[in-house]
């Protein structure tokens, strides 16, 4: 039923050409003579009816004279699968005379993202996408289609390659198969004009639908099937109801986007393309997330709120693309992920730790991942997992392993945490602090000098100075040894990396800002220097890394960490042994996790 992934490399299959349309790339530009009524046929300069030939060779565009400026850029409507990039076939250069160049890249590849929450989807990876749903699809002319958050049109117009092929020997005629694709099959939401206007120009070839110079001939309205309206964000105490955008941020004039994206602000989406319309495949790469007014650069997760809309709306398949954070759950996501993890027709999952894999140049904390959601089709997640644009492992498991209540993204991983469990040992997590171990914010300043009966506090910069009665919380442990761990840990995705910050131990009579947390307080020193060992082990960062999917380090992210005996110390050779971990489980530890040096005093 569904093909392997290939990985998000340059390779292409030949076998899945077959799957896709064998054409040439179509420079679809009007004629000096071009037809003034909508059903005239474009022509060329001698007046010659300009007919698209889907098996014209590779190289060379048809072209035909541009008389409007706006479409005077070819537009490569196909290109086959299973053949070569055309800049890759490049004459050798001939000494002595001017080397001749044909390029013709895909416009698609060309774009810049219009920010790291709304990304253009590259058209190599959407054909990856589309390999994981039933080739049958593509010869069913009843098929339908919607990507309810189009921006380049990357989904629809891969899309309309592989119907074009595979109804060819159903619908003969090539302008009346076209027609019957565009407008009975393929329907789009786009996030805003602008991408409304590019989503067309990329599927229609104009950016009118019932332009002359578009390749359907069956439209009567500008939009044809690629919709966009103008929304209002519906406003209550300050926040969208159906976002949660913050109406400081949003409440726009009428000339500025508003981004109240049409499909999640509505609660009847079947109603988009008229009554109780039905899909069979819903794709998409939502914006992910709005700024909520908070401080900095706070922002709120919405696109969890398109993938909810999607299964309300029961296709067939669901295919999204989203960041990662969701495994662990977070801000905003802790019930989507308790609904996803527990989902059973999510049946596979594609996950990219770095996200700069598949989309260069953007930094998504937490890293990237595509999904599948079969209605019919319940059982076990086959879950993928890369590194540098290279499938690394795969494995049909459940998303929910036995007492996890988040996602364990590596599959290497899932035998070790099972070594662990069976030791049968209590998490550590109850011991780490809460987020302000003493109620103090990191915006906080102690004095910068000592005074009587002062304690110390380690804050945001260095240490300051306080007086006793500023503390609020946790008075019962300043007197103690505590092991202190900066809040913020690493804020790379790039492996091998170090998870947390260095960890110390600090002095009785003392305390911290919401800059750091307390990992543990002891009346000794060496059962703290102890702990602090354990926290420096490569195995203790690894356990926090399978829930941490984000820079913050939270009391949350130690669930899977088993406390140890503190009155010894603790080194990564000792607690391999220990849960009897095989030589290939440490070898990946050993390839996550950067070494940890010790402090200078120990």
């Amino acid at each position: 039923m569904r093909n392997n992934l290939i990985p998000a490399t340059k390779q292409r299959v030949a076998s899945k050409a077959e799957a896709r349309v064998q054409e040439a790339p179509i420079a679809y530009e009007p004629s000096s003579s071009a037809p003034t009524t909508r059903n005239q046929t474009a022509r060329n300069s001698q007046n010659q009816p300009i007919t698209p030939d889907l098996n014209a060779p590779l190289v060379e565009e048809q072209r035909i004279t541009p008389v409007q400026p706006e479409l005077e850029s070819s537009v490569r409507f196909y290109t086959p699968q299973g053949t070569e990039p055309v800049d890759s076939a490049r004459p050798e250069p001939v000494e002595g005379q001017p080397q001749q160049i044909n390029y013709n890249p895909d416009v698609l590849t060309c774009l810049a993202n219009l920010s790291n929450d709304e990304i253009f989807t590259p058209p190599e990876l959407a054909n990856q996408m589309l390999d994981l749903l039933p080739a049958e699809l593509w010869q069913n002319p009843e098929a339908k289609f919607l990507d309810p958050v189009t921006k380049s049109g990357v989904f629809l117009r891969e899309i309309a390659k592989r119907l074009n092929a595979g109804l060819a020997e159903q619908i003969p005629d090539l302008q009346t198969r076209l027609n019957h694709i565009f407008t009975q099959q393929l329907y789009g939401i786009a996030i805003t004009e602008l991408t409304s206007l590019l989503a067309r120009r990329s599927v229609y070839c104009a950016k009118k639908a019932n332009s002359p110079y578009s390749i359907c001939t069956a439209f009567t309205t500008e939009q044809g099937n690629i919709l966009f309206s103008r929304i209002d964000h519906t406003w209550n105490n300050g926040k969208c109801t159906y976002c949660g955008a913050s109406e400081k941020e949003y409440a726009r004039d009428a000339g500025l986007e508003s981004h109240a994206y049409q499909f999640i602000h509505t609660d009847q989406p079947q109603n988009l393309f008229g009554k109780d319309m039905k899909f069979d495949v819903i794709v998409g790469n939502p914006p992910y997330q709005l700024g909520d007014g908070g401080a900095g650069t706070s922002a709120t997760p919405i696109y969890q709120l398109f993938v909810k809309q999607g299964i309300k709306l029961n296709p067939k398949f669901l295919l999204m693309i989203t960041p990662a954070r969701w495994f662990s759950g977070g801000k905003g996501l802790d019930d989507f992920r308790k609904d996803m993890l527990n989902d059973r027709c999510i049946r596979e999952i594609h996950d990219f730790p770095d996200a700069s894999t598949i989309f260069p140049g953007v930094q998504i904390k937490g890293g990237i991942c595509y999904f599948l959601r079969e209605k019919e089709q319940e059982g076990l997640c086959r879950v993928s997992s890369y590194s540098a644009e290279k499938l690394v492992s795969k494995m049909e498991r459940p998303l929910l392993e036995k007492d996890a209540d988040s996602f364990i993204r590596y599959n290497e991983a899932i035998s070790v945490v099972k070594k662990v469990k069976k030791a049968n040992e209590k998490s550590i997590m109850p011991q780490i602090s809460s987020r302000k171990p003493f109620g103090l914010s990191t915006t906080y300043k102690g004095k910068s000098q000592v005074f009587e009966n002062a304690i110390k506090l380690y804050q945001n910069g260095g240490v300051g100075y306080i007086a006793g009665d500023v503390i609020t919380t946790n008075l019962e442990i300043i007197h103690k040894f505590k092991v202190l761990i900066p809040r913020a840990g690493s804020g790379s995705d790039s492996f091998p990396y170090p998870i947390l910050g260095k960890p110390f131990v600090v002095e009785p009579n003392s305390a911290c800002t919401e800059t750091y947390i307390v990992a543990g307080n002891y009346d000794n020193k060496a059962q703290a220097n102890n702990l602090a060992s354990y926290i420096r082990t490569k195995f203790f960062r690894f356990m926090v890394l399978l829930t941490k999917s984000t820079q913050d380090a939270s009391s949350k992210v130690y669930k899977f960490v088993p406390i140890q005996d503190f009155t010894q110390s603790w080194t990564d050779e000792r607690l391999y042994q220990k849960y009897g971990l095989t030589p290939e489980e440490i070898a990946f530890i050993e390839s996550m996790i950067r070494p940890m040096e010790l402090a200078s005093d120990e």
